[in-house]
């Protein structure tokens, strides 16, 4: 996506740094706009670094280009921050002054502003009519936050964190179209995440260690390439992305009802679950008590549905051209090592991919880092990756865009 980033003359400016890696790290080709103000808080050679794009804030350089119409032209979307007082001002008059008024003026897609400044400045009548002006025309401005501002004083118009804007930028994209040119552009992808818990009694259940991390992040990167993303949610221990239809799950066998039903529109199904192999065969009405004079409970034990190998039967009996996606953690033993157990399974479940995680004490599992191999069904080499959570998510999404181009083109 080419986003244009406006950064405002304030001392929030460089916050604006984190965001525009935030920007970057999830794969967006970014073009950096200070305003003159703004370069004298944070120098346009660090814009250049974190971007890897030049930066100006002349009309009047590389005029060849005509940069005060293109930039703005072309931009899937812009974002300012922190927009202060006086460039809500600028843009709600429709000043052309510098080259991101101008940019803000040749505008075709969303436009997001960010607003940081005193307390007494946002609240205003003047910045608030501005910002209603801005509104009234389709432009997206978050609210501030509240806290700490420069100096003793304390109140809203704090610059949101740069998560949150990030998050407000990408759900902003989804809500008003995804550019054509994304991977997964027009594409349904459908996402399972976290861990199933089986029920004992009202109080206990049977669980696994699952943090939900990387089936999150597999969701940003899905909707970072421009598909619309459906994540079904077990337990996790992380929120849910911004800009994702969020369906919440307890049970294997919840997991399983909402993952045949929503397969059913899907271009992609990635099952990223730790989804329990057992449950309970009874579950108790009531807490299963501790008694001095009991024997102690015998808990039975019954095997859930393969929701991935169900998934892959729905679709070849259907005849589909869906991809199907498993994730596998495999520890080895004396029978045999990682690998070899994760290519029985690819064989056995029949999914497009397979992502074999190597699990064990302190390995993947809550942790902020993974490292994956991925197994294709088609016999290809296997893929290694490893990194962030976020830097797998991105590499697995990427392959999915290959085998998709490769072997189910749009129709």
């Amino acid at each position: 996506m080419r986003i244009v980033l406006g950064v405002g003359g304030g001392i929030a400016a460089y916050k604006v740094a984190s965001l525009l890696r935030l920007f970057t790290e999830a794969g967006h080709d970014v073009t950096v706009i200070p305003t003159e103000a703004a370069t004298r808080f944070v120098g346009v050679a660090t814009w250049e670094a974190l971007s890897g794009n030049p930066v100006t804030n002349s009309v009047f350089d590389d005029v060849d280009q005509v940069k005060h119409v293109r930039l703005g032209h072309e931009a899937d979307l812009i974002v300012v921050a922190p927009a202060t007082a006086d460039l809500l001002a600028r843009a709600a008059t429709g000043q052309a002054n510098d080259l991101l008024t101008n940019t803000l003026l040749m505008a075709s897609g969303p436009v997001l502003f960010a607003p940081a400044m005193h307390t007494e400045m946002w609240q205003h009548a003047a910045t608030q009519a501005n910002v209603e002006t801005l509104r009234s025309r389709g432009v997206t401005v978050l609210e501030p936050a509240s806290g700490r501002l420069t100096g003793s004083d304390s109140g809203p118009g704090r610059l949101p964190e740069p998560e949150a804007i990030f998050d407000a930028a990408i759900a902003l994209m989804q809500d008003t179209g995804v550019p054509a040119h994304l991977p997964l552009a027009g594409r349904t992808v459908t996402i399972s995440a976290g861990g199933t818990r089986e029920p004992l009694d009202p109080v206990r259940f049977l669980g696994n260690r699952s943090s939900g991390k990387q089936g999150v992040a597999l969701a940003a990167a899905a909707r970072d390439a421009g598909a619309a993303v459906r994540l079904v949610a077990a337990h996790m221990e992380v929120p849910a992305p911004a800009g994702v239809e969020l369906i919440a799950v307890e049970t294997a066998l919840q997991l399983r009802e909402v993952m045949l039903a929503a397969a059913a529109d899907s271009d992609v199904v990635i099952m990223a679950a730790a989804v329990a192999d057992f449950r309970p065969a009874e579950v108790s009405g009531s807490k299963i008590k501790k008694r001095d004079d009991t024997a102690d409970p015998v808990i039975t034990l019954v095997r859930n549905p393969d929701i991935l190998h169900e998934l892959v039967a729905v679709r070849d009996s259907a005849g589909s051209s869906q991809l199907v996606v498993g994730f596998a953690a495999e520890t080895g033993d004396e029978l045999g090592d990682v690998l070899s157990y994760a290519e029985a399974k690819l064989k056995r479940k029949g999914c497009d991919l397979l992502v074999v995680n190597h699990v064990g004490a302190d390995k993947v599992f809550g942790q902020d880092h993974n490292s994956v191999v991925i197994l294709s069904r088609a016999g290809s080499e296997p893929q290694s990756a490893s990194g962030s959570k976020q830097d797998v998510a991105a590499i697995v999404i990427d392959r999915i865009g290959s085998e998709l181009s490769r072997v189910f083109p749009r129709t």
